[in-house]
């Protein structure tokens, strides 16, 4: 169906447009000062092996984010993704090392697994009207106790030399792989939301739910898919950790949807639904990262870390809700 003349968006998109615009901006400019702040402090964070270190450790967080920007976009929210990216990591040492079955098929059936949960997650929140916090929240714990099942607590090894490293060790033309990962996904995600129907059909959905539907498009159908890229992000992040550490663990990813959160809220997508940016959820989650890169070389404890990402979170829900959003927070006013 031709989205271009409906009038789900009619009367707010320009002005939802100049918001996302300036909190683009925004974030750019934090971004550029935290650079700033830490080139500062520390000689060695403006080196070209500490920005590299950045974006292969950041590639995973990146990946999970794209999608929860879809996710967010509809008015939904997944917090199941860092229970899904350690069971399927567990799951994909498992295979290779118990079951020895070939890597492909390991990669291929790691994705289907996160499709599935997503698939789950979407069911009951599409189909059933169940709220997406209530429906990840359980599935959150849910997949984590799975996880810990099979793995009994413990790491599991890849074996050494199996291609499936590939995906988180390897160097291609000077640049980690995850990173070229990430980057690939970034922009599949940027195409999606921005020049697909695809997108289109989900800002509208998070715009106006029932109007949406009204104009002719399966918002459940829509709805259903989104979870399940999101499933699938946060398997492919699973694998790609697990290649890089060499072994599965149940406790992969803890705090993890904290994170990506953060990096999506923080780059101006709305948490009330209807729009959405990668380039702005790309600018939060290298900001994320910028920061506790910056906090570990400054040799300051790792726990301000945890203290920082928490500041960060509520930074951004109040630009969010004050600044994104000025209309809705005035009228709770």
């Amino acid at each position: 169906m031709n989205m271009s003349s409906p009038r789900v968006l009619q009367h707010s998109l320009p002005k939802r447009i100049l918001h996302n615009h300036s909190g683009v901006v925004s974030i750019a400019l934090f971004f550029v000062f935290c650079c700033l702040v830490f080139s500062l402090i520390t000689s060695y964070f403006l080196t070209g092996n500490n920005w590299l270190n950045i974006i292969r450790q950041t590639a995973p967080l990146l990946i999970v984010a794209s999608a929860m920007t879809f996710v967010i976009t509809t008015g939904g929210i997944d917090l199941s993704v860092g229970s899904t990216l350690a069971l399927v990591g567990a799951l994909s040492a498992i295979a290779l090392n118990h079951w020895g079955l070939p890597w492909p098929v390991v990669f291929i059936g790691g994705l289907a697994v996160g499709a599935l949960i997503g698939l789950i997650n979407g069911f009951f929140i599409a189909r059933e009207g169940i709220p997406a916090f209530i429906v990840t929240l359980a599935t959150l714990a849910v997949v984590r106790g799975v996880a810990l099942l099979i793995t009994q607590g413990y790491s599991i090894p890849v074996p050494a030399g199996s291609g499936f490293t590939f995906m988180g060790r390897a160097w291609v033309v000077g640049i980690p792989m995850p990173a070229l990962i990430g980057i690939a996904v970034l922009i599949i995600a940027h195409i999606a939301l921005n020049h697909m129907r695809f997108g289109r059909y989900v800002t509208a959905i998070g715009a106006n739910n029932e109007g949406a539907r009204r104009s002719g498009i399966k918002t459940q159908s829509v709805t259903m898919r989104v979870y399940m890229l999101s499933g699938m992000a946060a398997a492919l992040a699973g694998m790609i950790i697990t290649a890089r550490l060499g072994s599965g663990s149940s406790n992969q990813g803890e705090g993890f949807e904290l994170q990506v959160i953060a990096a999506v809220v923080l780059g101006s997508t709305s948490l009330f639904g209807g729009f959405g940016t990668i380039i702005g959820t790309l600018l939060g989650a290298l900001s994320i990262a910028v920061i506790q890169n910056g906090l570990i070389l400054s040799h300051i404890s790792p726990f301000y870390t945890q203290i920082a990402t928490g500041c960060i979170i509520l930074l951004a829900i109040w630009l969010n809700t004050r600044i994104l959003n000025p209309t809705r927070s005035a009228a709770k006013g």
